[in-house]
């Protein structure tokens, strides 16, 4: 049953930042020649983040990104039993959230699915991998200890607030590959032929930071 409320609250927080941070980005725009749109879009998923971290975070952790999950797998923190179970539950939502998406602004808007950039597949796992690895290891450097929980959601929403200011003018930001398959499973065409690279480089990224964090923070003696 603990299990299971677990894979509900990841479903549910998942949902919620594709309807709200996706529906942001396809109702607002992403241009970075339209700062407002850019900057809304960017805090929205910030601010899902800090919402749901206060809400089912007691529950989850709040992972709601299988990148955020890979990297705590690395890093031992979680099973693969639970590993497997969120990244289902996370992909799941993403899908839900997304066909709300779409019943209420339409298809057209794009939902808010990455694109690659300048059509560039090496380029775009580059960006990804390096923004991804940024957020996965403030994810797991501010929940290494018991001491910051009180502020961890809020550093890991600014953290995802700030990769998306880079990240939105390259790809549209995904560092979370469900996030990036629902949109893309509904949106089809383009988005979802490079859904692969969307779904890849997170993971990749999470890996390394759940590996680099592990290294900088041993106390052990060489």
């Amino acid at each position: 049953m603990n299990a299971l409320k677990k894979y509900l609250s990841e479903f549910i927080g998942t949902f919620v930042l594709v309807l709200f941070a996706c529906g942001t980005a396809a109702v607002v725009g992403v241009s970075a020649d339209k700062g407002t749109g850019y900057l809304l879009t960017a805090l929205a998923f910030g601010l899902v983040i800090v919402a749901m971290a206060y809400s089912i975070g007691n529950v989850s952790g709040c992972h709601i990104n299988p990148a955020v999950s890979i990297g705590m797998l690395v890093s031992g923190r979680m099973s693969v039993q639970d590993f497997i179970g969120y990244v289902i539950a996370q992909f799941l939502g993403a899908i839900g959230g997304a066909a709300t998406l779409m019943a209420l602004v339409g298809k057209e808007s794009g939902l808010g699915a990455n694109g690659l950039y300048q059509g560039n597949i090496l380029s775009s796992l580059i960006i990804e991998i390096i923004l991804t690895f940024v957020f996965v290891l403030a994810v797991l450097g501010v929940t290494a200890k018991e001491s910051n929980s009180s502020v961890a959601g809020l550093v890991i929403g600014l953290s995802l607030t700030l990769v998306h200011i880079l990240g939105i003018s390259f790809t549209g930001t995904s560092v979370n590959p469900a996030r990036s398959f629902g949109p893309a499973l509904l949106v089809g065409g383009d988005a979802l032929s490079s859904v692969w690279v969307f779904i890849v480089a997170p993971l990749v990224g999470g890996v390394l930071a759940a590996l680099v964090y592990r290294f900088i923070s041993s106390t052990k003696k060489a």
